[in-house]
Formats: C-alpha cells, sequence, structure tokens
C-alpha cells in the first residue's frame, strides 16, 4: 500500500505550505484563539483558501514550560476539529501533532495522514502506528521535554549532535519498516539563540540525510530576542527565515501566516521551474 501523499512529496519539484492549528489553550502564538470547535474550524477552511496544504493540528502546547495533558482531553481537543474540517474537506491533508501514540491512532482513524511528533519518537508503540495506517512520520529533534527545555540547554557542536540524533532515527524508523519519514531539527526546542542560527546556517547540509526537511520558525522567541520584537510583529521576520530555509532545501513550512508563505512558495516555484 503507498503513501500517495509522501510520494507527491518527494517526487515534486515545489514546497509545501503546512498551517498551524492550536485547539490548545495555551500556546505561546495563539494559545485560546481557536479554543472552540467552530473557531478551529472556521480557521481551518480559511488557511485551505489562502493555499494552505497541510493543516497540522495540536491539542497540547510545546512552549517552553508547558503542562503536559492526558490523552483523554487531547483527543477531545483535537478528534472534533479533524472530522470536522473532513467533513466538509474531505481532500484536506490533516497533521496530528502529538507525541502520544492514542491519539495518533484516533486521528488516522478519522482521516489524518501525518503525525508530527516533536518528541522523536520517544513513544515505543508510535511506530506501530503509523505502519498500521501507513502514515508519514515527522521526526523532530528536541533536548530535553517541553517544561523544561529552555532551561539550559548545551551542545558541544549542536549542528552535529542534531544530524547525529536524526541520522540515527531514520535508521531505526527504516529497519522497523517505516520509511515515509520527514525530519525536523527542531528549531526553538531545547535550544539557545545562537543554537538555532547554527542550525539555520547549516541548514542545506540536512539533506545529506535524504528525507524531506520540514522547518518551523514562524513567530519564535529567536526572533524576538534577536530584534526585540513581540509576537505579533514577527511576521516579516518569519517570511525572510523561511526563505532561507527554502533556499537550502526545507520542502515543508510549518508556519503561522498562511499567505505569506504561499506567496513564498508560488515565488519559489517561478524561480526554480
Amino acid at each position: 500500500m503507498s503513501n500517495n501523499f509522501y510520494q507527491k512529496l518527494i517526487s515534486d519539484n515545489q514546497i509545501y505550505v503546512m498551517g498551524i492549528l492550536n485547539v490548545t489553550p495555551d500556546s505561546f502564538s495563539d494559545g485560546g484563539k481557536y479554543f472552540n470547535l467552530n473557531l478551529a474550524t472556521e480557521h481551518a477552511f480559511q488557511m485551505i483558501e489562502d493555499g494552505a496544504d497541510i493543516i497540522d493540528i495540536g491539542g497540547e502546547s510545546s512552549r517552553p514550560g508547558a503542562e503536559e495533558v492526558s490523552v483523554e482531553e487531547e483527543i477531545n481537543r483535537t478528534i472534533p476539529t479533524i472530522e470536522n474540517i473532513l467533513k466538509h474537506k474531505p481532500n484536506a491533508i490533516i497533521s496530528i501533532d502529538t507525541t502520544k501514540w492514542l491519539v495518533a491512532q484516533a486521528a488516522l482513524e478519522k482521516g489524518a495522514k501525518i503525525i508530527n511528533d516533536i518528541s522523536g519518537l520517544a513513544d515505543e508503540n508510535m511506530l506501530e502506528v503509523v505502519k498500521k495506517y501507513n502514515a508519514s512520520i515527522v521526526i523532530m529533534h528536541m533536548q530535553g521535554k517541553p517544561r523544561t527545555m529552555q532551561e539550559n540547554p548545551k551542545y558541544e557542536n549542536v549542528f552535529e549532535e542534531v544530524y547525529e540524533y536524526l541520522m540515527n532515527k531514520i535508521n531505526s524508523t527504516k529497519a522497523k519498516g517505516v520509511s515515509s519519514i520527514i525530519v525536523d531539527p527542531g528549531i526553538g526546542f531545547g535550544k539557545r539563540v545562537n543554537h538555532n542560527y547554527e542550525l539555520l546556517r547549516n541548514l542545506a547540509k540536512f539533506q545529506q540525510l535524504e528525507s524531506p526537511l520540514l522547518i518551523g520558525v514562524s513567530r519564535k522567541s529567536l526572533i524576538g530576542k534577536s530584534l526585540n520584537l513581540e509576537i505579533e510583529n514577527r511576521d516579516i521576520a518569519t517570511i525572510i527565515l523561511e526563505t532561507d530555509a527554502v533556499n537550502k532545501g526545507a520542502k515543508i513550512v510549518r508556519t503561522h501566516n498562511v499567505k505569506n508563505a504561499v506567496q513564498l512558495k508560488k515565488i519559489n516555484k517561478l524561480l526554480t521551474n
């Protein structure tokens, strides 16, 4: 059984825009804004209309210091939204942003195609779910856990350590029969500002992993700390970083501002085709 989305992802010559939909009360950028089924669905429809290729739905905040939520609570937040979106937009590509295999399974049962796992498959049951539903898996690097990841992150060589981590995860995942792999260096996850810029400077080297690269820099604190900007004023810097990432080989741009990223996608296509 082929994974149609992943085959298209690796075979075509365009970038993909992943719109962020947080159905949480406490996410760093839009916490509480879409913590309501109708508002969440309307926002998803708007992002699809604006040109988003993927809607990434998360029911547990991963901001620094965030508290964990139960499986039941996460399912209650995300699954009705997925059902509502696919009821009206059956061709929408849905990604579930979760570290819990039970949440992932519930989302895939309802029609999600991608698991976006910021823990890098810390839950040993996650791969079995990926295989069962022939899903795509995003493997991300994070030092520590969201609650504590920014307390004192340390690296000898951040690029080499993140690269080696992702390479090992790719190899072990393929060894277990899963090959629809997307990698994410985890900008902002257990990294200081200088660590993030070191990864972004070396982003092109991640292409050697031969897995599509997802990049998420949207409105993150590295922008705020570098330019002294509040969250609502970070979209220009965001699209600058996203453009640089695409020029270095990023295939998926995970973003809050879908309109900006879609313009990037269109210009990139005109420049590269």
